[in-house]
């Protein structure tokens, strides 16, 4: 005749079953911050990060230099700061005249 389970082994069936259920739980919090990231990317996509408006991406000498339509701000991509700062200063000169007014 089977006797009751051990509190032992009581105690481990309960542990396993709760980090079970807290796995699940984390690989949904992990889903709604990638679904979060996503929905936040989309709405601020190409937008300017000081005022909200559009930013038009002006492509010199394969560096993408983002200028807002509406404040007129210049927003720089990772890496593009650089490749600036590598022009000479008649292409700084030239990639300044690109946005004067």
């Amino acid at each position: 005749m089977p006797g009751k389970p051990s509190e032992r082994e009581a105690e481990f069936v309960a542990r396993m079953e709760f980090e079970k259920k807290k796995k699940i739980e984390e690989d949904k919090h992990k889903l709604l911050a990638l679904a979060e990231k996503k929905r936040l990317r989309d709405l601020h996509k190409m937008r300017c990060p000081k005022c909200g408006m559009e930013l038009i991406e002006i492509d010199y000498r394969d560096i993408k230099v983002d200028k807002c339509s509406e404040c007129d701000g210049i927003w720089l991509d990772a890496g593009e700061l650089e490749s600036v700062s590598r022009l000479e200063k008649t292409g700084l000169d030239k990639l300044f005249g690109v946005f004067r007014k």
